[in-house]
């Protein structure tokens, strides 16, 4: 696959000690430099209040809390609410934050940075830093640079807008800032120059209906701000009097010298201000503006006071970046291949510190994701990690039940698909705890006394995870299989077992493992239980895995499940849906496959699920409703749970493959995933997060398959990072110290790096010897008896040196 020559990478130093005034302190930047090859790419800026995804062509997702998720610059039309959506369309009147620009002598108008006219500019550039985005773009004499960052807290974007004359020439300009404000409701909108504040303010009513309703909203952040640091020559508050008969991509208004100063009064409100400029030959003028949404002129006040002018625009911008390089997780890597080490070094420790630290901006986060997202943040920040089990603990219900989402503020609600019963919750905590004690040795984390949402009563955190098992334990039929309720981790599997009857054979083996997760960290870290429980839990994960080899082996891989009518699926014998990927992974992990079962499974996956993006979740992908299944074979052929490369059901299946020592097709794999220049012309996106999914039906529908989502929520994350650190490089942490166990594929002869471990510092190298035939390991120098350093010391750093035997292909 060739790449697209229209990508780069810069990447500095991993050491990079340059200042944030000169360098803006990013270690990372990864350009695209066409507005067309690649129109749905895009990149994202958060802060704990808010989220907006930036797409090249100037198009614009934002989201705040007010506590809930809610808009400041809307689509033309009343939306329902909902998340981020996958493969987001982008159409003409789709919110932005577009520039045009007017030359006043010979008449010409462009947009910028590229929509809504769609000019072709002499150069273009899109640039995605650890904490801004940027445009850089030249066109007939001018050099424009459009820049974007978010505060540390605050619910502002801060723009900056600068244009340079390159000639030797006078130019007269008009710059018109354009950003989207949109159809906010319709009970009450409008909006106008508010000439104290120099902003154009849009103000609008929360529609509703119930009384109640009112005092929920009445202290909503209903103001949609434009502010400027310049006096504009005009304004144009008024959406579809600005657009006249040109529409957007030739306003009526911009044919006159000025804006009309046009107010919207119940119309679509939109703010445009007008700059008139005249530019001598070398000569720059810089535009500052702040976007965002307030409750009054009073919270405008406030933010124009503490974020306008250059000097606190600097310093809002080392705040954000010092918020974004908390992000910096405990392994950087150095492999030989740039874009391998960027994505590990840079772009997944951001995004996975987005999910661990903010919770996908949501105030009821399922409890499988809430559970291991802050997995990964036991790399980053363990202290979360542990506030966070403790808190999904507390919402445990006394009988062992865990929530269908954790509530992170008080008067938060269980919404959408949390509405909807799921078996698999209770897996979760004891699978994703062993990372923490990995990282941590913190088993004062298991005698933290807890009550429950439905009693007063406190038992220890360890009590609560045996609670969980007991409760999956019991959830089970006359054949110990786990009840699938109306899904289990994949949600749209509803209605297999909506009847109280239908089974799930991925739940039964998670079940299983995670009873084995839990036995076994209790043995390695010494926490005392009841051996007879303890005994019984062993038992109980055999007997699970006996009783899924005994229903649902089907000769070469293991069936999905049993519906409530008792027709197995997932097996050679059906149409569509023949294979799912989950039970064979997690069959590797609960020890329920034997050596002879993964053979045939890894063949089965290999000739139907695998594609040049990775693995597929089901095959063939459904087309048509299958009633004792469920909406999942509802949704577009090769899409999201419907057989798409589902990241999060293929990292499963890479880190079970390391697992059983299949390292070469588990790097395989997980070098697939990664998005990277070689692969941009299929995906459509840069490589600076793994998505929720690539189009999958890989067989059915070629021409679409391996398409990106777009969409950077994602269960991936927590366990790419783990496979990173605790398999390819092989540094996990253990009881007693940290384990050395690299798994390097036969491709990668060597990689070196650092290692932050419970406060110590370990710079490693890992290399394949012909001279040796044994892994042999050295610390500082000296041979280490075994593979565990152990009274490794914090603060202090030291050398790692490991020699493994060639891995032959």
């Amino acid at each position: 696959m060739s790449k697209i020559p229209l990508i780069s990478i810069d990447s500095n130093n991993i050491n990079n000690n340059k200042s944030v005034e000169t360098n803006c302190g990013n270690l990372s930047k990864v350009k695209l430099t066409s507005p067309t090859a690649l129109p749905n790419a895009t990149g994202f800026l958060w802060n704990q209040n808010m989220v907006m995804q930036v797409n090249c062509r100037g198009y614009v997702n934002s989201l705040f809390m007010q506590p809930e998720p809610a808009k400041y610059s809307y689509a033309p039309n009343m939306e329902a609410k909902s998340f981020i959506q996958p493969e987001h369309s982008y159409f003409s009147h789709h919110p932005g934050r577009f520039f045009y620009l007017k030359d006043e002598d010979s008449g010409e108008i462009i947009s910028l940075p590229y929509e809504p006219m769609r000019v072709q500019l002499d150069s273009f550039s899109f640039e995605l830093a650890d904490s801004h985005i940027a445009w850089l773009i030249e066109h007939r004499g001018l050099k424009i640079e459009v820049k974007v960052n978010l505060t540390e807290f605050d619910l502002v974007e801060c723009w900056l807008f600068s244009v340079t004359n390159a000639t030797d020439k006078i130019r007269n300009i008009s710059v018109y800032p354009y950003f989207t404000i949109g159809y906010m409701s319709w009970m009450n909108q409008s909006a106008t120059y508010n000439e104290s504040l120099n902003a154009i303010v849009g103000d609008c009513v929360t529609p509703y209906q119930k009384v109640e309703d009112y005092f929920k909203h009445k202290d909503f952040k209903d103001k949609t701000f434009f502010l400027s640091d310049t006096k504009p020559s005009a304004w144009h508050a008024n959406q579809k009097v600005f657009e006249g008969e040109g529409g957007l991509h030739q306003p009526t208004a911009l044919q006159a010298d000025l804006l009309q100063n046009v107010d919207a009064r119940y119309e679509t409100p939109v703010a445009v201000m007008q700059f008139k400029q005249k530019l001598l030959a070398g000569e720059q003028k810089s535009y500052q503006f702040l976007f965002g949404p307030a409750k009054d002129d009073a919270e405008i006040a406030t933010i124009k006071e503490k974020y306008l002018g250059e000097q606190k625009l600097i310093a809002a911008r080392k705040d954000y970046l010092a918020y974004i390089k908390q992000g910096k997780a405990c392994v950087t890597v150095d492999s030989g291949n740039a874009g391998f080490d960027d994505f590990f070094n840079h772009w997944l420790p951001r995004q996975m510190f987005y999910h661990g630290d903010v919770n996908r901006l949501s105030t009821d986060p399922q409890t499988r994701n809430y559970i291991q997202d802050n997995m990964g943040m036991a790399f980053i920040h363990p202290e979360k990690t542990r506030q966070a089990y403790i808190l999904a603990v507390s919402q445990q219900t006394i009988n062992g039940a865990m929530p269908e989402g954790v509530l992170l503020y008080k008067d938060a609600e269980l919404k959408y698909i949390n509405q909807v019963p799921h078996a698999d919750h209770g897996v979760w905590l004891p699978i994703c705890l062993l990372v923490y004690l990995n990282e941590t040795g913190d088993v004062s984390l298991l005698n933290e006394l807890i009550s429950f949402a439905d009693s007063t009563e406190k038992q220890t955190f360890s009590r609560h995870i045996e609670l969980a098992l007991d409760y999956l334990i019991k959830a089970t039929d006359h054949r110990r299989l786990s009840f699938i309720e109306q899904g289990d981790w994949c949600d749209p599997m509803n209605m297999v077992g909506y009847k109280g009857k239908g089974v799930s054979a991925w739940l039964s083996l998670a079940t299983a493992y995670a009873i084995t997760m839990w036995c076994d960290l209790c043995e390695e870290y010494n926490i005392s239980v009841n051996q007879q429980r303890h005994e019984e839990y062993r038992l109980a994960a055999k007997m699970m895995n006996n009783a899924v080899n005994q229903h649902l082996w089907h000769d070469k891989w293991f069936a999905r499940g049993i519906t409530d009518e008792g027709r197995v699926f997932g097996t050679d014998k059906d149409v569509e849906g023949k294979i799912f990927l989950n039970p064979q992974s997690w069959a590797m992990l609960s020890g329920a496959s034997s050596k002879e079962q993964q053979t045939k499974m890894i063949t089965a996956i290999s000739k139907q699920l695998i594609t040049p993006q990775g693995a597929m979740m089901l095959a063939p992908s459904y087309t048509a409703m299958v009633e004792d299944v469920g909406r999942i074979t509802q949704k577009h052929p090769g899409v999201s749970e419907n057989g798409s490369v589902y990241n999060h059901a293929a990292i499963f299946y890479i880190y079970a493959l390391y697992q059983v020592g299949q390292n070469d097709l588990a790097f395989d794999l997980l070098s697939k995933m990664l998005p990277s220049i070689d692969n941009a012309k299929v995906t459509g996106q840069l490589p600076i997060y793994v998505p929720n999914y690539y189009r999958g039906a890989y067989h059915q529908l070629p021409e679409q398959a391996g398409r990106s989502s777009h969409l950077f929520n994602t269960g991936t994350t927590s366990w790419l990072y783990r496979c990173l650190v605790e398999e390819l490089c092989g540094l996990k942490g253990c009881a007693t110290g940290l384990k050395v166990a690299p798994k390097l594929p036969s491709s990668m002869k060597q990689i070196s790096g650092q290692r932050l471990f419970r406060k110590a510092i370990i710079d490693f190298e890992l290399y394949q010897q012909s001279e040796v035939d044994t892994v042999e390991i050295l610390l500082d120098g000296q041979v280490v008896t075994g593979n565990i350093l152990g009274d490794l010391k914090a603060g202090q750093q030291y050398k790692l040196l490991v020699k493994l035997p060639i891995v032959e292909q």
